[in-house]
């Protein structure tokens, strides 16, 4: 083998590679490969639809402990210790359960990770679980934190559960949270996120783009609709049925919410304690070769929290032939009343690149729910 060759040859092994150990999000292809390798694996068989572009959906098991009180189990105990101070007592999920609003639950889930060094994972709620209200946060064994896992773990993973608005039914293999891998640090260069913002890569909206916030993006709310009288979001009603989280399109709107439209000044003010569905101005973009999260709250934009289910996959909202894609918001004060006004900074997306560009994209053939959506609740309303 001549020189050249042996060089070349060289060259392309270093390529592929630093193809499979690049740092960002990991792929579908990857999971799909970590499943393989028992890096994840479950009690029960794992469902191929349960695999996302860039995240996978977890599943409740057999059981739920209700629980006095949301908790961390520190760097000492697992959270079964936790549960078992806790006094929580077991409910049978195998053939549902009703998880009643303001409670808190502990589900021990049916997928389990033995992740590699250098694999990062973190958690969040499945956008359906949000626009319900329901408040999912993943557990791991003797973490200090919720929603994220360290390199190298090995255990099981458990949901903590609170439903805060409506009381839901759940069952065994009910998907409420979902996850995401990373592979070192995805974060983009500066210079880079502001060339993509600046060609409308990002979020779409006539006019000039909002100014970046350091490495984030911000969207804006819309309270304008498409005129007076319009339909710009909804109210939750208090005093409702419980909603079944596996069903789709079997709930009549009206029996939930109530209608907000614009009358006259293109504001409205959050009363504490209750639940809206609101959307951007934007239509947010995520090319294919990027993920995204929206940030749960920002004090420098107010005393409220406008999303719990923070993952938009690549692929979501890219095609604009349709309008694109507006990021739905899911809205409560905090303590106090407090004024929205149309236009105004609502939140931030941070963007992340992927380690490689998946298989499949967000809305391409895929079930996905919420591609080249508006103002949309659940998808368990009709």
């Amino acid at each position: 083998m001549s020189e050249a060759t042996n060089s070349l040859f060289v060259e392309t092994a270093i390529a592929a590679v630093s193809r499979d150990v690049r740092t960002g999000v990991l792929p579908y292809q990857s999971l799909q490969t970590m499943i393989r390798e028992k890096e994840i694996w479950a009690t029960e068989e794992i469902n191929p639809a349960q695999l996302q572009p860039a995240s996978m959906d977890l599943r409740l098991g057999p059981v739920a402990y209700r629980v006095r009180a949301s908790f961390l189990p520190g760097p000492d105990s697992t959270v079964l210790d936790r549960v078992k101070e806790l006094d929580g007592y077991a409910i049978d999920l195998t053939q549902g359960a009703v998880l009643e609003k303001g409670c808190v639950y502990v589900v021990p889930l049916l997928e389990h990770l033995e992740l590699k060094s250098g694999i990062t994972a973190v958690t969040n709620p499945k956008s359906s679980t949000g626009r319900l209200d329901i408040l999912t946060r993943m557990i791991a064994d003797r973490s200090q934190v919720f929603d994220e896992v360290e390199p190298g773990y090995s255990g099981p993973l458990f949901a903590e559960i609170t439903p805060k608005t409506f009381s839901i039914v759940a069952r065994m293999g009910s998907r409420l949270n979902q996850i995401r891998f990373r592979r070192g640090s995805p974060a983009l260069a500066a210079s880079e996120l502001q060339r993509m913002h600046d060609a409308g890569d990002l979020v779409k909206l006539d006019g000039t783009p909002k100014p970046l916030r350091g490495k984030n993006v911000a969207v804006t709310i819309d309270l304008e609709g498409g005129g007076d009288s319009a339909l710009i979001g909804y109210r939750a009603k208090k005093h409702t049925d419980r909603i079944d989280v596996d069903k789709v399109g079997v709930y009549d709107t009206a029996d939930f919410w109530e209608p907000i439209r614009r009358y006259g000044a293109t504001r409205l003010i959050l009363d504490p304690d209750e639940f809206y569905i609101l959307a951007t101005r934007e239509a947010v973009r995520v090319p294919p070769d990027f993920a995204a999260e929206m940030i749960p709250y920002d004090t420098a934009v107010g005393e409220f929290r406008v999303h719990y289910a923070g993952f938009f996959d690549p692929g979501f909202g890219w095609d604009l032939s349709t309008g694109g894609s507006r990021a739905v918001l899911e809205v409560r004060s905090h303590d106090v009343p407090f004024m929205l006004e149309h236009g105004q900074t609502v939140a931030m997306l941070r963007y992340e690149r992927m380690a490689t560009r998946p298989d499949k994209l967000y809305g391409q053939g895929i079930g996905s729910n919420y591609q080249n959506q508006g103002l949309k609740l659940a998808k368990q309303f009709a």
